[in-house]
């Protein structure tokens, strides 16, 4: 096959699957036949030759998604970034990734920067489906997906292959981590440099941002306003007791939406809130990069947490030491923890839709727009914003698990403001 005429096939797919198929070749006398029998599966319905190097590179490919299967979101992330490598290295330069070269780096970025439109996918579609008794490559995926922001969408317009554009901040990220994998390679003795350092001038790839970056948040009103249809909801029907109390833990603690649903990592129950000998109450949980951290708990969380497990829960107001039950359950199942953060995300949209269409309906226009645009990540840009104003930056910087204060000091934004007012009254003839 033409490597202008090739349509890219997925070879990894989940987390869960990769850890299985690891243990399974290196619990093998013969892993390469293991790797051998994959790939040609992964291939049997195309008219695809696999290159003589491809289980070389697939083992060393698995090896190094492999060290990162303590988190679900990095391993996602490098999984992607190594598929495109691997797909265009296999089939577009036609050479095992382990000879790339600095030019052959540079011409991969090219390639990233505007890539073949049969390489771009309009959704987002699983990697693997069932047929009958076994999974076998989606058809449908793509190593490049075009979309289209969240207004957008909701007045119509819809994702174009023609107008796809691979962000600088997706380059940055690529950067990082396939220069990580070839760091990987050089000590595994694979490879004798690594390509990425090669490159002097990433200027002409990575765009320098003189601009200081938004820390994307909503107002005081979009959030007020949030919370108030969400307990106006709760009052209608007490099953959206849960959606204030999802609400209240996004903002009030800076969770992020992954931090609420179970997964392999961690499972949250109502055992994480906990009270130390001097009365203090903190929850404790698994975040991004499988880091653990302890969130000093608020009065007012401490209050949002009674009232769901009072009135939603028929629990006592407080969870007892240990306590197992999960801390967001299935709506049909208080025993079953939720597993998927799908349905938090849509219960926050559909407050978020409509607090936008109440703000309309006052007229305050500006603020709908703004909140109309909001993804349920904001709710933490904005607990975040809020309380570093009010309490120690470090104390912020811990709860919010971030690794630097540098990360912290961007949602301060009190110096912005003054820094804008004071160039108002500046002239410019003297």
């Amino acid at each position: 096959m033409s490597r202008n005429s090739y349509i890219p096939i997925p070879v990894f797919d989940t987390l869960e699957e990769v850890i299985d198929q690891y243990k399974t070749i290196y619990a093998d006398d013969n892993p390469h036949q293991i790797i051998s029998q994959w790939l040609d599966h992964c291939f049997a319905h195309t008219k695809v030759t696999l290159p003589p190097f491809a289980v070389k590179d697939y083992q060393m490919a698995l090896n190094f998604l492999y060290s990162y299967r303590g988190s679900t979101d990095t391993f996602g992330a490098y999984r992607r970034d190594l598929e495109r490598l691997l797909q265009w290295s296999w089939f577009v330069c036609q050479q095992s990734f382990l000879k790339n070269k600095r030019e052959d780096i540079e011409s991969f970025i090219e390639f990233c920067l505007k890539p073949p439109k049969r390489w771009i996918s309009l959704k987002k579609v699983a990697r693997f489906k069932k047929d009958k008794s076994e999974k076998v490559p989606n058809p449908e995926w793509r190593p490049f997906e075009a979309h289209v922001s969240k207004k957008d969408h909701k007045v119509g317009i819809t994702p174009d292959k023609n107008k796809y554009k691979f962000s600088q901040s997706a380059l940055k990220v690529m950067f990082n981590i396939l220069s990580s994998f070839y760091n990987f390679l050089l000590q595994e003795q694979v490879v004798q440099v690594n390509p990425f350092v090669l490159i002097r001038q990433k200027s002409k790839f990575l765009q320098r941002e003189a601009k200081t970056q938004v820390i994307r948040r909503l107002s005081n009103e979009q959030w007020e306003t949030v919370i108030n249809v969400a307990k106006d909801k709760a009052a209608q029907n007490p099953s959206h007791e849960r959606t204030v109390f999802i609400l209240s833990c996004l903002f009030g603690m800076y969770l992020r939406i992954s931090e609420l649903a179970a997964s392999s990592r961690w499972t949250p129950t109502m055992g994480d809130f906990f009270k130390d000998a001097e009365g203090h109450w903190w929850f404790k949980t698994i975040g991004k990069g499988n880091k653990a951290r302890q969130i000093a708990v608020s009065d007012a969380m401490l209050n949002a947490l009674k009232r769901y497990r009072e009135n939603y829960m028929k629990l006592s107001p407080l969870p007892s030491l240990n306590e197992k039950t999960p801390l967001i359950s299935h709506l049909k199942n208080s025993n079953k923890p939720i597993t998927n953060d799908g349905p938090i995300r849509n219960l926050v949209q559909q407050c978020f839709d409509q607090a936008t269409d109440l703000l309309e309906s006052e007229g305050k226009q500006e603020e709908a727009e703004g909140l109309r645009i909001a993804t349920v990540h904001w709710l933490r840009h904005t607990g975040i914003s809020e309380d570093v104003k009010r309490r120690p930056r470090e104390h912020v910087r811990d709860d919010a698990g971030h690794s630097s204060g540098a990360i912290t000091d961007r949602y301060i934004d009190v110096e912005l403001r003054e820094r804008a007012r004071s160039a108002k009254d500046k002239t410019i003839s003297l």
